[in-house]
């Protein structure tokens, strides 16, 4: 099952703050603390899910990791998320609230946004949607990493208001639901007694801000359909179906809102000689039974180009050879893969009489008869052993 998205499942945008993070783990996991929900399986797996994602959001360096190349960026091994066992999953919600283990939190802060959401930043607009983009890429710029410009068609900022979406400084008021301040408030009568709530005015969303009249460019949305050349740096070692995420690329957001992001989806062209394993790559080398008896030195393909390689003589069909570091580097860690070149024996089908003559002499020879348990007749783990020798 595919993991979920971190920013998901805390339910926030990938530009929340540090602070909104944290007081959207702090609701999250009051919800499905187990204390809450004795017996609930699902309830403890999301408990635990959001404290993954807590851990690798409230990380600068690991949600850089996660902002780019997603759970990939943040695997084991990789410096990111290493699991835990419940007493550190509830210190860590301990830490979060405060007082260690869970206490010393205030729960009408936690539930009502801290006396009526004092110190809201107020936002404007409406945030641009995402945009998707494939780029395919060649062997040796996975191999390298590459530069790319992509000319992505998107609603960017309008070239009139500038994003505003008025048709002059003149043509901006106070909003006349929130009278500037970018909330609403609401009372509500409960068992408790009263209970103010704050939200995000619908009207201006939050900006305190009403345009009295629209730019005739945009009619008033501060974006226009057009088109953006965006330089995108691939790391080397990306994969197949790998998504990278570009912070601000995607489209304009309306009346001034942030924009979107651009998420690039990796393509790895198929290589007509070489084929893919992870960080390794396969060779299939095809060799007659002379030169399989004899040896030979022929020219292999790699990544970089060609390679001279020797066939030792008595070398067995299904032989597994090893160029060290021939391979593709790992997008998180150091050092390459290998490169694997596996022996396919061609056997000839349509002799002439001349040819079966000299085979027919040599067929009763002791050293053209099979010998049972000598290195030829090892079976298929034994041959992938001898990647590792």
């Amino acid at each position: 099952m595919a993991k979920r998205d971190y920013y998901e499942i805390l339910g926030v945008a990938k530009t929340a703050t540090a602070e909104e993070i944290k007081k959207a783990y702090r609701k999250v996991a009051l919800q499905f603390h187990p204390d809450r929900n004795q017996g609930d399986k699902a309830a403890e797996e999301k408990f635990k899910e959001a404290a993954e994602a807590y851990e690798i959001l409230s990380d600068a360096q690991k949600k850089a990791k996660y902002d780019q190349y997603g759970h990939a960026g943040v695997n084991q091994g990789a410096g990111g998320y290493q699991g835990g066992n419940m007493e550190d999953i509830f210190r860590n919600f301990g830490d979060v609230f405060g007082g260690g283990g869970g206490g010393g939190f205030d729960p009408f802060e936690t539930f009502f946004g801290g006396g009526g959401g004092r110190g809201r930043q107020q936002t404007r607009g409406k945030r641009g949607t995402n945009l998707r983009v494939r780029v395919k890429l060649s062997l040796i710029e996975v191999a390298n990493g590459a530069r790319k410009n992509l000319k992505v068609k998107k609603h960017i900022e309008c070239h009139t208001c500038h994003g505003s979406g008025a048709k002059d400084a003149s043509s901006v008021g106070k909003c006349t639901v929130c009278g500037g301040s970018g909330t609403v408030r609401k009372v509500q009568n409960t068992i408790l007694g009263q209970m103010q709530t704050t939200s995000t005015c619908y009207q201006c969303n939050g900006s305190g801000q009403q345009i009295t009249k629209k730019c005739l460019t945009c009619n008033g949305l501060g974006v226009e359909y057009g088109e953006e050349t965006i330089q995108v740096d691939i790391p080397a070692g990306v994969q197949d179906g790998m998504q990278l995420s570009m912070s601000g690329k995607g489209n304009a957001g309306e009346q001034g809102g942030s924009a979107g992001d651009l998420i690039i989806q990796i393509e790895v062209e198929q290589n007509p000689e070489l084929e893919i394993d992870g960080q390794n790559v396969i060779y299939n080398l095809h060799i007659s039974f002379i030169d399989a008896v004899l040896g030979s030195q022929v020219e292999v393909p790699t990544i970089e180009g060609k390679a001279k390689f020797k066939i030792p003589a008595g070398t067995q069909a299904g032989k597994i050879f090893r160029l060290s570091g021939k391979g593709l580097p790992s997008v998180n860690s150091y050092g390459r893969g290998d490169q694997l070149i596996l022996i396919h024996v061609y056997t000839p089908s349509d002799l002439s009489a001349e040819e079966k003559k000299l085979l027919e002499k040599l067929r009763e020879s002791p050293n053209f008869k099979p010998k049972p348990g000598a290195k030829q007749e090892r079976g298929f783990f034994d041959r992938v052993k001898d990647m590792f020798e």
